[in-house]
């Protein structure tokens, strides 16, 4: 299976748009982008990762504005796609996107003009909360004509895309992937983790002994994917299915140790060649007990690790491409020339009922290799056991 080099990357996230805003926030450690929100529901404060104000829509009629945080992620690799499709041909480049909130917020606002007035307002259409827009809106935008189409399955959608993108390649389908995900925040998401009791009462806090749930968060990212060697490569992906509950983790973590030991296998590594590992860590008790037996199952104590969802919120179906889009600033030597690792945030209380995990804290850095490469781990789980885990590296992985 040929390992794609990510040639360019953009993201949109609570903590910074663009690679030099998110690389000082994420190496430094920060929670300002959590902020507290009483309008998403009904009675209650919550806090949220809530990303920069997206422009306004440069297509007809409104856009979402899961669609323009997108944009706002193109417009950071919008050159590199040009390229790309000028020496391929527009018809020679996908495009794979994940999401699972699509245009949701736009159609409760809607919904609520209606409840008031009766009438559904002028601006609004169905199509624009449908979950495959995001897809043909990437196309559209960058005015590319291979193939194209969403992937959402929750909070591992945009992990996903990176296996499907490499697929298409490999069956030579297309000659260069644009990839990505991008979720905004909604009425809807924020109350049905709340009919979960799966929403923290303050700051989230991952692998705490304290932990009582998500804050949900917002973001896009998007990425350059070709055969050609770049900076950063996509090495390995495992994919696993473990469907133990539609809603709750397998609780000894079967599908998610699956989906890391496909992964690792899938790059030709072993766990020690692992270098970091970006956890799913979404601060609920469920999840992150699943996950610390998982990791420590098959990588033991030592390894670094921490949850990135500590400064971000959970995503949801931008998870795995912002989570992607850390690991990529974490290897590029531009963007992190000192090898720091993003620090994990939290209360600092260890659940003794977890496996110990190496937690990063602020300044913890990459460990030297000897040959100057290294390789991370990145982990999006979903609602049905949908398990993805991304391996990205640096150097020549050939």
């Amino acid at each position: 299976m040929i390992r794609p080099g990510i040639a360019a990357m953009g993201l949109v996230t609570p903590i910074g748009t663009g690679k030099a805003a998110v690389s000082a926030a994420l190496f430094a450690g920060t929670r300002a982008g959590l902020v507290p929100r009483d309008d998403l529901i009904p009675g209650r404060t919550v806090f949220v990762g809530a990303a920069a104000e997206a422009p306004p829509g440069l297509e007809p009629g409104p856009e979402p504005r899961n669609n323009r945080l997108m944009r706002l992620a193109l417009d950071q690799i919008a050159d590199a796609v040009e390229q790309a499709a000028r020496r391929f041909g527009r018809d020679r480049v996908a495009v794979l996107a994940g999401t699972s909130t699509a245009g949701i917020a736009e159609g409760e606002a809607a919904f609520l003009v209606r409840r008031r007035t009766g009438a559904w307002p002028e601006n609004f259409h169905y199509r624009q909360q449908e979950t495959g827009g995001l897809g043909a809106f990437i196309a559209r935008s960058l005015g590319l004509e291979g193939p194209a189409y969403t992937v959402a399955t929750a909070c591992s959608s945009s992990g996903k895309v990176f296996g499907s993108a490499r697929r298409l390649l490999a069956a030579n389908l297309c000659d260069a992937v644009v990839v990505g995900g991008a979720d905004t925040l909604c009425r809807m998401t924020l109350g049905g983790f709340a009919a979960l009791e799966a929403v923290s009462a303050g700051l989230s806090q991952p692998f705490s002994a304290n932990r009582d749930g998500i804050n949900i968060g917002e973001a896009a990212a998007a990425f350059l994917l070709t055969r050609d060697p770049a900076p950063v490569s996509l090495l390995g992906v495992g994919e696993s299915s473990d469907a133990h509950h539609v809603s709750a983790p397998d609780p000894e973590g079967r599908g998610a140790l699956a989906a890391m030991r496909a992964a690792l296998d899938d790059a030709g590594l072993e766990p020690g060649d692992i270098g970091y590992i970006n956890l799913h860590g979404t601060g609920t008790p469920l999840n992150d007990a699943m996950e610390g037996k998982a990791v420590a199952a098959l990588f033991g104590p030592a390894t670094p690790c921490s949850s990135t969802k500590g400064m971000t919120g959970h995503t949801l179906g931008a998870a795995g491409a912002c989570e992607a889009a850390f690991l990529w600033l974490a290897l590029h030597a531009d963007s992190n020339p000192d090898g720091l690792l993003p620090p994990h945030l939290w209360d600092g209380a260890a659940d003794p009922a977890i496996p110990p995990l190496a937690l990063t804290v602020p300044g913890s850095r990459l460990a030297a290799g000897g040959d100057g490469r290294a390789a991370m781990l990145s982990n999006s789980f979903a609602f049905g056991g949908s398990n993805v885990a991304l391996v990205l590296g640096r150097g020549d992985w050939s």
